[in-house]
């Protein structure tokens, strides 16, 4: 997914603000205002790179005159080296430094991480889901860091997509009955969570659209899908990692959610070096 500008100038804004303050005492201590310079960002580790224009933002956000160019495409899997320069005032650099390497190491580790789902998964038909367990008020660059990485983004938020999770099924008091409210308000589709083979059983019989199959076992996930037989959409998450991926996607689920992919993603080494 693309992040829209204005969203994107906005997560700038906001870190800019916590990291910067009044002001950047030590760089306007040393360094001449009047002072040019250029320098590069460097990954120092393979990997997806990702978060270029973010970091670019933040070099604009302090300087309009500052030029920010990127030297890989995002999406790329880089091996170490400069993904970018940077030129103009030596202030905008050195102050802009921290908050754009944020950005890239946090949006690189993401979308590496994403892409060694896939991989794992590859040949198997199977998508790797994003999930809502994102950083708050990054969720959409997080989001566009696992498109980056070759994943698909699960539902944005509350309001454009339904998941009826245990604690509705509580409140609502079976699937039958927050399925059939469901359809009277909103024509999303609808899928349900379901801990059980039963309770798979009871959501196709209510007419859910998919179903998420949480922390079952391959043996139970195997049979969901049998049961199914592609009538709705199986998704598989809960506890999923690299290890055990491509089982669970040999199954025969469709999709498999991870929030790992944004929670637990390490970011990449990436340092910002004057020339």
């Amino acid at each position: 997914m693309a992040v829209a500008t204005d969203t994107l100038e906005r997560a700038v804004r906001a870190a800019l603000a916590e990291d910067v303050g009044d002001g950047d005492v030590t760089t306007e201590a040393t360094v001449d205002p009047e002072a040019l310079g250029t320098a590069t960002l460097v990954l120092r580790e393979p990997g997806v790179v990702c978060g270029l224009r973010a970091a670019g933002t933040v070099f604009d956000a302090l300087d309009h005159g500052s030029v920010f160019e990127p030297l890989v495409e995002e999406g790329a899997f880089t091996e170490p080296g400069a993904v970018a320069g940077v030129s103009g005032s030596l202030h905008t650099i050195l102050t802009g430094e921290r908050t754009a390497l944020n950005f890239l190491g946090r949006l690189s580790g993401i979308a590496t991480l994403t892409r060694r789902y896939v991989d794992a998964v590859e040949g198997t038909g199977v998508a790797i889901l994003d999930t809502r367990k994102t950083t708050p008020g990054l969720r959409a660059l997080e989001k566009h860091a696992v498109a980056t990485g070759g994943g698909q983004n699960h539902r944005f938020g509350l309001d454009d997509g339904v998941l009826v999770k245990d604690n509705h099924l509580r409140a609502a008091g079976s699937i039958a009955a927050a399925v059939s409210r469901l359809r009277a308000a909103t024509e999303l589709p609808v899928e349900v969570e379901c801990d059980t083979l039963a309770q798979v059983g009871e959501a196709l019989a209510a007419g859910a659209d998919a179903i998420l199959l949480d922390n079952m076992t391959l043996d139970d996930l195997r049979t969901a899908a049998v049961l199914v037989d592609g009538r709705v959409r199986l998704e598989a998450s809960g506890g999923v990692t690299l290890e055990t991926a491509r089982a669970i996607a040999e199954t025969g689920v469709d999709e498999i959610s991870i929030g790992a992919l944004t929670h637990s993603a390490r970011s990449l080494d990436v340092s910002l070096e004057l020339r």
